[in-house]
C-alpha cells in the first residue's frame, strides 16, 4: 500500500485493513495472529467462524463474521480523503516500506499513518526523550545532541511534546538525518498546539506518524502505549532530563524490552530533573556526556554503523522447514517452537519475502 493513490483496488484494499483496525477486542497482537494464520484482512474475513475460533475468542470470530460497522466505512472515507493531499501516506504492517524495526517489537501497530518523509522511518535513527517542564539547561542540551546526531546521518526521534521533545525535533531539523514524530493523536491532528508550526516543518522536512486512527483527539492512554514506538523505531534511546516519575522512564524501560540500548545524561544530586536519569544510570543505562558517546556506543563511522561482522547463515526456522512445502505443525515439531511464536516468526519471514503462504496451510521458501 505504501505511498497509496486512491483507486478503486486500493479502497477496496484499504477498507478491509481499516475494518481489522476497528474490530472490538483486535489489537496489534491479535490482528498479527490472524494475519499469520489467514493473510491477508480479505482472507480473515472470507474465513469461518470455526476457522477463526482456533485463532481468537468467540466473541472476536463473531465480530469478524458480522457486516462491518459503520465506522469502518466512515473511516475509509475519512482516509482516503486525507490520502488525497501530498506527502500523507498509509503504511500496513504487510508492506515493504513498513520500518522493519518496528517488526522486532511485541506488538507493531497494524497500520501507520504517516506525513512527509516515510522513508526515515526505515533510516537509523536515535530518540531522544525528557521533561515536558525542561530546564533551559536541558532544552539546549536537547537540540545540541540532536543538532550533532542528526548532522551525523541519524534521525531524530521524538514525540512532539513541549520541552525536550520540541528541542530535540528542532535540533534534528537542523541536520542531514532530520526528524521523525511520533504522535498520541491521529495524524490529520496536532497536540499540543503550541507546536502547529513545528509540526508543519517537520511533515515538510521530517515526518509525523501516527498508530492512530485519524480523528482522534489526545487522550491521556494514548501517550504512554506510543511510547513503545519512539523506542521502537530508534537504535536506542537518549533521556535528556527526567524526575524520578517520568514519563520518559517508561519510553526507557520499554526499550530495555525491546534490546534497545539505553542512554541518559547526569545532572546535580540536589536537580528534581536529574532523578530519573540517574535512576536509569544505576539500573544500567550508559552515561553518556557528549553526541560523541552516543555515537561510539553506536559503533557509527562516517554515517555507516559499524557491526560486528554477522555469519550469513539462513534463520534457523528456514533451515527448519528447507526446501519442500511443510505445514505448521510439522515445522513445530522440527523447530520446537510453540505455535504462536512459530507463526509470529512465519509472518516475519514472510513479510521478508524469504517464504510463502501455500494453499492448504502449507509453507515454502522462496529463496
Amino acid at each position: 500500500m505504501h505511498a497509496i493513490a486512491t483507486t478503486a483496488e486500493t479502497a477496496t484494499e484499504l477498507a478491509g485493513w481499516l475494518r481489522l483496525q476497528h474490530l472490538p477486542g483486535v489489537g496489534p497482537v491479535v490482528a498479527r495472529a490472524l494475519l499469520a494464520r489467514f493473510g491477508l484482512p480479505p482472507a480473515i474475513f472470507a474465513a469461518s467462524f470455526e476457522a477463526l475460533r482456533e485463532v481468537v475468542p468467540a466473541s472476536v470470530a463473531r465480530a469478524i463474521v458480522q457486516p462491518p460497522k459503520p465506522v469502518a466505512n466512515s473511516q475509509l472515507e475519512l482516509t482516503l480523503q486525507w490520502l488525497q493531499r501530498p506527502g500523507n501516506a498509509v503504511l500496513t504492517v504487510a508492506d515493504a516500506a513498513y520500518p522493519p524495526l518496528l517488526l522486532e517489537i511485541a506488538d507493531p501497530p497494524l497500520l501507520l499513518y504517516v506525513r512527509g518523509r516515510a522513508e526515515l522511518l526505515s533510516r537509523p535513527g536515535v530518540a531522544i526523550i525528557g521533561s515536558r517542564n525542561a530546564s533551559a539547561q536541558g532544552m539546549q542540551n536537547a537540540a545540541a545532541f540532536a543538532h550533532a546526531l542528526s548532522a551525523a546521518g541519524l534521525t531524530i526521534i521524538s514525540g512532539l511534546a513541549l520541552g525536550i521533545d520540541t528541542h530535540a525535533h528542532e535540533g534534528g531539523l537542523r541536520g542531514a538525518g532530520a526528524t521523525v514524530a511520533v504522535i498520541g493523536t491521529g495524524a490529520d491532528l496536532v497536540y499540543p498546539r503550541r507546536n502547529l508550526d513545528l509540526a508543519q516543518r517537520i511533515a515538510e522536512q521530517g515526518c509525523i506518524v501516527s498508530e492512530y486512527a485519524l480523528g482522534l483527539p489526545a487522550m491521556p492512554a494514548n501517550f504512554p502505549r506510543r511510547n513503545r514506538l519512539i523506542s521502537g523505531l530508534a537504535r536506542g534511546v537518549l533521556v535528556i532530563e527526567a524526575a524520578a516519575q517520568s514519563g520518559s522512564l517508561i519510553t526507557a524501560r520499554l526499550a530495555g524490552e525491546q534490546g534497545r540500548d539505553v542512554y541518559a545524561l547526569p545532572g546535580s544530586i540536589h536537580a528534581t530533573l536529574a532523578k530519573g536519569c540517574h535512576a536509569l544510570i544505576k539500573q544500567g543505562a550508559k552515561l553518556v556526556e557528549s553526541a560523541d558517546d552516543v555515537l561510539q556506543e553506536l559503533q557509527w563511522l562516517g554515517g555507516i554503523p559499524s557491526a560486528p561482522a554477522v555469519a550469513q547463515d539462513e534463520p534457523p526456522l528456514l533451515a527448519a522447514l528447507g526446501h519442500d512445502p511443510l505445514d505448521a505443525d510439522t515445522l513445530a515439531a522440527r523447530s520446537g517452537l510453540a505455535m504462536g511464536e512459530l507463526m509470529g516468526e512465519l509472518l516475519a519471514l514472510e513479510l521478508a519475502g524469504l517464504l510463502e503462504r501455500l494453499p492448504g496451510g502449507l509453507f515454502q521458501r522462496c529463496k
